[in-house]
């Protein structure tokens, strides 16, 4: 998910990792369970008791981007299985106020599902509430309003799984240096769960499962525009780094640059989310590594399944629901329950799979210098 998606995904309380190390995991911000997006799938028999019921479906989505066109496309295919239109789509540009106002535009086509991620907790908790109130059926991306109840007030949240994001980055880096040797790791240097609980988890799988790893300069960042200045720092101290953890794609353009600066073509980049200058690096054999992704068009689908699962329990007339239920093998339609928080899988993107890795996370061909040079 892409940096400003991550902070305006951020909010009170947040997302937790399990515990334990050894089964350490993405939790919900009531501690639920995670449910894996590729659980959530609706049968035959639920997509024709869908179909031709008129409904509508809003996506109101808080910026524009490759990311926000892939959930749109991954959600936008899944809604047609059932004959669902997109009826509103809009893009509040991280405008809190202008959200509200989609919102309301929203309401006025009278869907019966809006997939969204609210900018802020608390001015989305009143933002969405009409829509509660309207039985409007409520799936968001990453962020929760400020005191609401799933089941009540929404069908799901569906995320990332963020420690997978974190612990593929450790893989991806133990695999880049042989196992073993001296690592740099730039953290996010402030209060956004998604990205704390990227960090902590490269942290904690590097400290727990790779011994002959040793994270032996720690430095936060919060504005990327610093990058290059914090790495020189770093690299002054210790010359003989042999990999550095960035905490996103952004700031690790700034650290290649660093590392290009000294003639450092020996200490290997390992980051997140997906970005033409790092892969560019990457595939062209550079210090990147590897940058790990999310499935951008899964989140959509699986934001979409949940959108319909919860239609499912609305009231269905005797007649229909007697027939839908023949057609299903008397299995009932009513009250399918949504799980409360859904996790898509994160992917690790190499020079090998690079072309693949693009389309399975974004669900676009990577950019065409990215394929020339990975040729």
């Amino acid at each position: 998910m892409p940096m400003k998606t991550l902070i305006a995904a951020a909010f009170a309380g947040g997302l937790m990792l399990a515990a334990n190390p050894a089964f350490a995991q993405t939790v919900g911000p009531q501690g639920e369970s995670a449910t894996p997006s590729a659980d959530v799938i609706l049968s035959d028999a639920d997509i024709a008791a869908l179909k031709d019921k008129g409904y509508k479906a809003a996506l109101l989505w808080h910026t524009s981007s490759d990311f926000t066109n892939a959930v749109t496309a991954g959600a936008t295919d899944e809604f047609a299985r059932a004959g669902i239109t997109i009826a509103v789509k809009t893009d509040a540009q991280f405008d809190s106020a202008r959200q509200r106002s989609d919102i309301e535009t929203a309401l006025a086509a009278k869907p019966n599902v809006i997939l969204a991620l609210p900018l802020d907790p608390v001015t989305s908790a009143e933002a969405f509430r009409q829509a509660v109130k309207d039985g409007t059926k409520l799936v968001f991306l990453s962020n929760l309003p400020k005191g609401y109840k799933q089941g009540t007030d929404y069908a799901s949240i569906v995320t990332d799984d963020l420690f997978q994001m974190g612990k593929q980055a450790a893989d991806a880096m133990a695999k880049a240096i042989g196992g073993k040797g001296k690592v740099g790791y730039i953290f996010h240097d402030a209060a956004y769960y998604v990205t704390n609980q990227r960090d902590q988890a490269f942290k904690t799988t590097i400290e727990k499962v790779y011994p002959d790893i040793k994270i032996v300069a720690e430095q936060g960042i919060s504005d990327p525009a610093r990058a290059e200045e914090l790495a020189n720092a770093m690299l002054l101290q210790h010359p003989d780094l042999d990999g550095i953890y960035v905490t996103w794609a952004e700031p690790a353009d700034g650290v290649l640059s660093a590392l290009r600066g000294a003639g450092n073509a020996r200490t290997k980049i390992v980051t997140l989310d997906l970005a033409e200058p790092v892969a560019l690096d990457m595939v062209k054999g550079g210090n990147v590594a590897a940058l790990v992704a999310d499935k951008a068009y899964e989140l959509g689908r699986a934001m979409a399944a949940s959108g319909m699962k919860s239609l499912l329990g609305q009231p269905t007339p005797a007649y229909e629901l007697g027939r839908a239920m023949a057609a299903s093998g008397m299995k009932s339609l009513l009250g399918q329950p949504t799980p409360a928080f859904v996790v898509a899988p994160a992917l690790t993107v190499t020079k090998e799979n690079v072309a693949q890795g693009w389309k399975d996370s974004l669900n676009r061909d990577a950019p065409q210098p990215v394929l020339d040079a990975a040729k």
